[in-house]
C-alpha cells in the first residue's frame, strides 16, 4: 500500500488548552532532544509546574534553560541517578516541598543496546533492566508515598513497541519494556482504591538528533517502513500523548498502554 505523501508530514505541534494548569509533573530522563524533553516542553505548555530530572547535571541545566526560552518559565532541576532508590525518593520529596503537590510522574527513564541472548553480558541485561525497568519500579513507589496521602495523582509510563513484538538483539530492552507494561498494569490496580490512574505508552520510532547519531540508517529506514505514515514520529506526537493520559480527559482509564504506533497485538 503506497502512503499519501500528505500522511508522512506530521501536523503543526498543537496549541496549549491548559490541560495540565496548577499540576506539578515531574518529568524523569528529560535531558536531551528525545522524548522526556518533548514532554517536559509540553507539559510546561500545557500549564504544569515542571520538575525535570537526569543524571547529567550538565545537560539538566542545558534542558532548563532551553525549556525556559521556550515557555518563558525556567522549570526545577534536580539531578538524579533513577537506579538508585534514595535519590529517587530525594526528587519526589524535593517535588513535592518545593511546589506543594506531587500530581503527575512521568518515568520516561530508559536505556537500550544491541546484543545476541547468546553474546550479551550479564553486566549488559542488568544495566539496561535497572535502568528501564526496575527504576520504573522505584519512581513509581517513591511518587506514591506522596500520591496516597493526597489522594490522587497520575503515572504515565514510557514503554515501547518492543515489549509487545520481537526484534533481533533486543532481548534486555524489550523485557525490561514488557516489564513496564505488565508494572503499568498490576500497580494500576494496587492504587486505583486511592484514585490514582497509572498507563503507559508504547512508542515505536521517535526520531530525534541522538538517535540518528546511534542508529544505523539501514535499521531507521526499516522502522520507519513498518509504520502506517512510513515515517518516524516526532517526539512531541508521543508527549501530546503523555499529556493526555496525564490530563482529566483521560480520567476514566487506568491501567491501559498506549501504542502510540500502528504497532500493536
Amino acid at each position: 500500500m503506497t502512503v499519501p505523501e500528505t500522511s508522512k508530514t506530521p501536523a503543526a505541534r498543537p496549541a496549549s488548552h491548559q490541560l495540565l494548569a496548577d499540576r506539578t509533573v515531574v518529568v524523569t530522563a528529560a535531558a536531551g532532544t528525545g522524548i522526556g524533553f518533548a514532554a517536559a516542553r509540553r507539559c510546561a505548555e500545557e500549564g504544569a509546574r515542571l520538575v525535570i530530572s537526569d543524571r547529567h547535571a550538565r545537560r539538566l541545566a542545558e534542558a532548563a534553560d532551553r525549556l525556559a526560552d521556550h515557555t518563558g518559565t525556567r522549570p526545577l532541576a534536580v539531578p538524579c541517578d533513577v537506579t538508585d532508590g534514595a535519590q529517587l525518593d530525594r526528587l519526589m520529596d524535593t517535588a513535592a516541598h518545593e511546589c506543594g503537590a506531587l500530581d503527575v510522574l512521568i518515568n520516561n527513564a530508559g536505556l537500550g543496546g544491541t546484543a545476541s541472548v547468546a553474546e550479551m553480558t550479564d553486566a549488559q541485561w542488568d544495566t539496561v533492566l535497572a535502568t528501564t525497568l526496575t527504576s520504573t519500579f522505584k519512581a513509581t513507589r517513591a511518587a506514591l508515598r506522596h500520591m496516597i496521602p493526597a489522594g490522587g495523582g497520575v503515572i504515565v509510563n514510557n514503554a515501547s513497541v518492543v515489549g509487545w513484538r520481537a526484534q533481533r538483539g533486543q532481548a534486555h530492552y524489550a523485557a525490561a519494556k514488557a516489564g513496564v507494561m505488565a508494572l503499568t498494569r498490576c500497580s494500576a490496580l494496587d492504587v486505583a482504591d486511592h484514585g490514582i490512574r497509572v498507563n503507559a505508552v508504547a512508542p515505536s520510532l521517535a526520531m530525534h538528533p541522538h538517535l540518528a547519531k546511534v542508529a544505523g540508517e539501514e535499521l531507521l529506514a526499516e522502522l520507519s517502513a513498518r509504520e502506517a505514515f512510513g515515517r518516524a514520529a516526532e517526539p512531541w506526537e508521543v508527549a501530546n500523548v503523555m499529556v493526555f493520559l496525564a490530563s482529566d480527559y483521560a480520567s476514566y482509564m487506568t491501567g491501559e498502554v498506549v501504542s502510540v504506533s500502528s504497532q500493536h497485538p
